[in-house]
C-alpha cells in the first residue's frame, strides 16, 4: 500500500498570514501567521484529508502538475500515512485502581480510557 502522498499547495500571502489550499482535494485548505507555520498546518490538513478519504474507501485523485499551478507561492507538501497512524494507533495497557475507586467510576458510568488519556494529557501539559 502507498504510504506517502505529494500535493501543491498554493500559498496566498494575506494582510494577517497565508492562506493554504490544496487545487487537487476539495475541501482542503488552512492558514498560518508565517510562512512555516502556514506549511505545518498544510501538512497537518492534508494527512487529515488523506486518513479521511482512506478510511472512506475514497480514491485520491493525481496531483497536478506543479508548474501548471498559479495564485501564489506554491509548493509540493508530503501527507504520510504511517505518520498519521503511529499518532493515532491505540496500544493496551493493563493497570490497577483500589477496588473503591473502580466501584465509584463504575457507578458514574466513567469511560476509563477517556478520563486516564484526559488526566495523563493534564498531567503532560503540567511538567
Amino acid at each position: 500500500m502507498k504510504t506517502k502522498y505529494a500535493y501543491p499547495a498554493v500559498f496566498e500571502k494575506e494582510e494577517n498570514g497565508y492562506y493554504v489550499n490544496f487545487p487537487d482535494i476539495r475541501p482542503c485548505y488552512t492558514e498560518g501567521s508565517t510562512l512555516e507555520e502556514a506549511a505545518i498546518m498544510a501538512k497537518d490538513v492534508l494527512e487529515s484529508r488523506i486518513e479521511t478519504a482512506l478510511e472512506r474507501g475514497e480514491s485520491l485523485p493525481a496531483p497536478s502538475d506543479i508548474e501548471t499551478l498559479s495564485g501564489g507561492r506554491v509548493m509540493l507538501i508530503i501527507g504520510d500515512v504511517e505518520n498519521i497512524k503511529s499518532q493515532t494507533r491505540y496500544v493496551k495497557k493493563t493497570l490497577s485502581i483500589p477496588y473503591w475507586l473502580n466501584a465509584a467510576a463504575e457507578q458514574k458510568h466513567l469511560n476509563f480510557s477517556g478520563v486516564l488519556q484526559e488526566a495523563l494529557k493534564e498531567r503532560l501539559a503540567n511538567e
